[in-house]
């Protein structure tokens, strides 16, 4: 069962049809929507500030979400992909985006929507991702525009599927 606890007042709230993985652990002031997952060792601290996750969020193993004491939170919209082993520090994600693998988000940054991190990305403080957009590298620069029609798409079949592989671990064997 998953890790909840509750401090400094707060105990997290998730929405209906939620998967929180058997070691994930949830502390703090984090409201969730409904269908997402929270998957192995992933940590969301909302222990100095708040954590808003969206609806179709899913955390994939590994990532690590936190904030600044006072000055940063985390906002997270609709159709949210949140690769493996990613940290996102006080940022705002919006709807429909791909945050890839081993990316890092920093403080105040602020990922438009329709849009991809690329994986190893290295977002640095208070950096605008325009909606629509591909950032990669390090420090993470803009690649070029994408199709909107096509990365909502491919967003939402992400989202899409990581709500069936949370499923998986609702069936009785």
């Amino acid at each position: 069962m998953a890790l909840i606890k509750s401090i400094r007042g707060f105990t997290p709230k998730f929405g209906t049809n939620c998967f929180l993985a058997d070691n994930s652990t949830i502390v703090g002031d984090v409201i969730m929507g409904d269908d997402c997952s929270v998957w192995f060792n992933t940590v969301i601290r909302g222990d100095v500030n708040s954590i808003s996750i969206g609806n179709k969020v899913n955390i994939q193993d590994g990532a690590v979400l936190h904030c600044l004491y006072e000055k940063s939170k985390i906002n997270i919209g609709d159709n949210v992909s949140i690769g493996h082993n990613v940290i996102i520090h006080g940022a705002t994600i919006h709807n429909n985006v791909l945050i890839g693998m081993g990316a890092i988000v920093m403080d105040h940054a602020v990922i438009g929507e329709n849009s991809i991190i690329a994986a190893g990305a290295l977002v640095l403080d208070s950096t605008i991702v325009e909606p629509g957009s591909i950032y990669g590298g390090v420090p993470a620069k803009r690649i070029k525009s994408i199709d909107i029609h096509q990365t909502k798409e491919m967003i939402e079949k992400i989202a899409n599927n990581y709500l069936m592989y949370s499923k998986w671990y609702d069936e009785k064997s």
